[in-house]
């Protein structure tokens, strides 16, 4: 009897287990995919506040939206359009591999968030005082590389550009950040990105190597805000013109040597010329 009872605890033990990890799931999945632009009762940051959205809108067309959000856009449905238009522009990405049945999933957590006096996802902790000037040095710093992150993630500058950081301004493979603060609806919309970004490229540098909040991302945010605040060309412009005077200069001095080259080769030949007529006179 001992052995099957054995059994049988193990089972439920298990069970429990499994239990457990399923409901942790959601709430890792808005984590990972909903909290960089979203709040459950924190207020708007580049989308919406979730909280209480099933009684905005029914839960069949959330559910399609959350699924697929740029074929719902694409259909030119009404809502969609307007939440676009509240997002300043910005698209709701599709989220590869999301289902129907993973999209409920998150909708009932955020239902259940919901009713809470606090929700989990009401908004990241980091310190709302203003920023100094100390912390847009240190931003600047930390953009580009001088002082290391803590988590070891790479520079910002190791992918992306802003104005007055050299010629080269930077990483092309990421947007230009000069107005990324007014893109995302200022501090508030900001640091909720850095703590947990949503892309792809991000989510995979930065996914093991998250921000400290107070030392690491309200610097950034305090260094991108005073950027914002400068109206100069973007950085890729600057970077196209250093390029365009590269190539002009490189023309240049080819010309010069050109001029150099071609004038030594003409007495060589001239030389060359003068002894063979010489030795045909002789």
């Amino acid at each position: 009897m001992r052995a099957p009872l054995a059994v049988v605890i193990l089972l439920l033990t298990g069970l429990a287990g499994s239990g457990n990890a399923d409901a942790q799931a959601p709430a890792d999945e808005f984590k990972k995919l909903c909290i960089s632009c979203h709040t459950i009762g924190g207020g708007r940051i580049v989308g919406p506040d979730l909280k209480d959205v099933h009684e905005r809108k029914e839960r069949a067309w959330l559910v399609r939206f959350i699924a697929d959000p740029q074929s719902m856009l694409a259909s030119g449905d009404a809502y969609a359009l307007k939440l676009k238009e509240e997002a300043r522009g910005v698209i709701m990405p599709t989220v590869p591999g999301m289902t129907m049945d993973r999209a409920r999933t998150l909708l009932d957590l955020i239902e259940a968030e919901s009713v809470l006096e606090k929700s989990q996802f009401a908004g990241v902790q980091v310190s709302d005082r203003p920023f100094t000037k100390e912390d847009i040095r240190r931003g600047r710093d930390l953009f580009l590389g001088k002082i290391r992150l803590a988590a070891g993630g790479a520079p910002c500058v190791s992918c992306h550009s802003v104005n007055g950081i050299g010629v080269l301004a930077g990483g092309g493979l990421g947007p230009d950040l000069n107005q990324v603060f007014e893109r995302l609806n200022g501090r508030k919309g900001l640091v909720t990105w850095l703590t947990a970004p949503a892309t792809t490229t991000m989510g995979a540098v930065y996914g093991d190597h998250p921000l400290e909040a107070d030392e690491e991302i309200l610097p950034l945010a305090a260094y991108f805000g005073e950027l914002a605040k400068d109206p100069q060309e973007s950085s890729q412009a600057s970077t196209l013109i250093f390029v365009l005077l590269g190539i002009a200069g490189t023309a240049a001095v080819l010309m010069i040597f050109d001029g150099v080259w071609k004038n030594r080769f003409r007495g060589v030949r001239g030389e060359m010329v003068r002894k063979s007529v010489e030795r045909v006179k002789g």
